[in-house]
């Protein structure tokens, strides 16, 4: 293990990163965060600085233990491999490969077809439209997938990891579907799980987008971001909210 604090490069609007945030703010673990400002100067990911930390030029990267890790699951199940305890994932090998399932279906089914790299070569005039379809389709499916699974959280009624890992893309959904929620599943088991919403709220446990480094001093967008409030006006762009 090293000695000094884990390094968490970082975009404040980037869900990946603000996934791998909350599993570290869930074991505890004391971190700094180095942002990554993925518009500024065309996007400081593409810097030599940064493409040596992760060649494929995306946030979040860890600095722990002596390596680098890309990709935030692959962070986070290092995080629960070699610091186990509260754990994240269930023991029983079903429910925990249903988490694998949903968590994957997110990161690697729904997030990179509507990611700002894609939406890019879309052009303009279509990337509202295109992110509508890409997560409008992902999230109709993960609907089906919890009727199933959930209970109190995304994965029965013990283990929470699911329903977080879930929480960033349903803030960014709602980004990308305008604040339309006529788009989405009639009032989704994503959302009706994660019972603790309300108590990390209050808490302020610093893993959200309002208290992140390069965040914007709007509050009214910040408070949108965290409420997912159905009534609240959603921001105008789609610009830089995947990373």
């Amino acid at each position: 293990m090293q000695a000094g604090k884990p390094i968490l490069y970082s975009y404040f609007r980037s869900s990946c990163s603000w996934r791998v945030r909350i599993a570290l703010a869930l074991k505890s673990i004391d971190y700094e965060t180095v942002p990554v400002n993925l518009i500024k100067d065309g996007g400081q990911q593409f810097s030599k600085e940064f493409l040596a930390l992760n060649p494929m030029k995306q946030v979040p990267a860890l600095k722990i233990d002596g390596i680098t890790i890309g990709q935030s699951l692959a962070i986070i199940e290092y995080l629960e491999e070699t610091r186990p305890t509260p754990r994240l994932l269930p023991p029983d090998p079903k429910k925990k490969v249903l988490v694998r399932m949903i968590s994957d279906l997110i990161a690697s089914g729904i997030q990179p077809v509507q990611n700002l790299s894609v939406l890019k070569q879309v052009g303009q005039e279509n990337q509202l439209t295109w992110a509508q379809k890409a997560i409008t389709s992902g999230f109709h499916a993960l609907e089906q997938i919890l009727q199933s699974t959930a209970g109190k959280y995304c994965v029965g009624d013990e283990h929470r990891t699911s329903a977080k890992t879930s929480e960033p893309p349903l803030a960014t959904h709602r980004v990308g579907c305008q604040g339309n929620w006529s788009m989405a599943p009639e009032k989704p088991s994503a959302l009706r799980t994660d019972p603790d919403r309300e108590t990390r709220r209050g808490r302020g446990s610093g893993d959200g987008w309002k208290s992140q480094k390069l965040s914007p001093v709007d509050t009214q967008t910040s408070l949108w971001i965290w409420g997912l409030h159905p009534d609240a006006d959603a921001p105008n762009s789609l610009s830089g909210v995947h990373g």
